[in-house]
């Protein structure tokens, strides 16, 4: 049993941990890296898997401490160095998958009761669960093999029938004292008495308690898979955010409350800074209305989980880049009006820039941008994530190389 549900749970979060790595790096791309601007929905659907596959870790993680914890007690507690390996790495590797998707679910909700970086800790936390994971796979393998594929033996529950009249094993020799191992300490002559003690018949079979852990796992992701699974979004009951509730129909994560960012962004005088090299072109709202227009389908989808389908309008980056004469091998930067937070300024890879669907976005779902949705301007691109389609736009401006 602790195979079978080992094996659940190590698909989880080896999903977690690539889907993961992908949101990480295009967040915090290395120099050389690009990413693929198709499909559309590439981050919804691995962003999506990400979310939905660690909420699913928590009962499959429950059940298989269940199933492992008579031997989290065994004595003497270290019997042999790679007994200590097995022992070390499984418990580093339960306190830290507790920790990992614990803040993870928190911030979904973007609740950070906890004094550290969510971001910093949570990627360097994926490294210590795999790595501690490697370790007691490589120590267990023989008895991992042992049970991959075989049929369960019977446990000692099942080679004693119970008596119906006492409840005890009638084949089980009892004795109540003399009899017990001669061992060291309280601890010791405890556990001895335990295993010398007749068991109980077991009230739930393999069946039912796998029966048990799927149900466990359908429930917490069925109830909250809904904010990034369309068929699903009428069961979504605990996920932050629920389809089409929202300015426009689209849900907020970042208010212009919160970015302080109203009174900039409302302002007469509003420009777009476009600049390459030498070069500057500043826009006013108007202009940017009264040069080509794009309209687009494209999705909002947040590192929480959750996304939406959107229909935008506006003018195409590359068509703005190419006024300042930007080169097709230039990177942009893409700053906000918002002063503060770890977003206020994003970069953009020559991939996005020169997208046909990359749009610096002025009307969203047929309507004038909401303040909330960034206006006067803000930018919106294939597969990125919803952190780095800026809002506020206030100026655009290449990366010297």
């Amino acid at each position: 049993m602790a195979t079978v549900i080992g094996r659940l749970l190590g698909l989880a979060f080896l999903i977690c941990f690539g889907t993961g790595l992908y949101s990480h790096f295009l967040q915090q791309p290395l120099p050389w890296m690009r990413f693929p601007t198709r499909p559309t929905g590439l981050y919804q659907l691995t962003q999506g898997t990400h979310i939905i596959a660690g909420i699913a870790c928590f009962p499959l993680l429950l059940a298989k401490l269940y199933v492992v914890f008579p031997q989290l007690f065994q004595y003497p507690p270290v019997k042999s160095f790679a007994n200590f390996l097995e022992r070390a790495s499984i418990a580093l590797f339960v306190g830290a998958s507790l920790v990992e998707i614990t803040i993870g679910l928190l911030n979904t909700y973007q609740w950070y009761p906890f004094p550290f970086s969510f971001k910093q800790v949570h990627f360097a936390l994926a490294f210590v669960i795999i790595g501690s994971l490697l370790v007691h796979i490589g120590v267990k393998l023989p008895l991992i093999s042992a049970h991959w594929r075989a049929t369960p033996a019977p446990g000692p529950d099942e080679r004693h029938p119970v008596d119906s009249a006492d409840g005890t094993a009638e084949d089980t020799p009892v004795d109540d004292g003399p009899g017990l191992p001669r061992t060291r300490g309280l601890t010791g002559r405890l556990l001895a008495y335990i295993d010398a003690t007749p068991r109980m018949a077991p009230r739930t079979s393999r069946r039912g308690f796998l029966t048990t852990v799927a149900l466990g796992v359908a429930a917490v992701v069925g109830l909250t898979a809904g904010q990034t699974v369309a068929p699903l979004d009428a069961a979504n009951v605990f996920g932050p955010r629920k389809k089409g509730v929202g300015p426009q129909g689209v849900p907020v994560n970042r208010t212009s409350a919160q970015a302080k960012v109203a009174t900039a962004a409302m302002a007469a005088d509003w420009v777009l800074t476009v600049a390459h090299g030498g070069t500057e072109r500043s826009f006013s709202r108007a202009e940017l209305a009264e040069l080509p227009q794009t309209a687009v389908d494209l999705p909002i989808a947040c590192v929480e989980g959750w996304s939406q389908m959107a229909s935008w309008r506006g003018v195409r980056l590359r068509d703005l880049v190419d006024l300042v004469g930007a080169s097709a091998d230039a990177d942009f930067r893409i700053i906000s009006l918002e002063q503060r937070g770890g977003f206020k300024q994003t970069e953009m890879g020559r991939e996005y820039v020169r997208d046909s669907l990359t749009l610096v976005a002025l009307e969203l779902n047929g309507g004038v941008l909401d303040l909330e949705h960034g206006y006067p301007a803000r930018m919106i691109a294939p597969g990125r994530p919803g952190v780095l389609q800026t809002k506020w736009l206030s100026r655009i401006e290449a990366i010297d190389a």
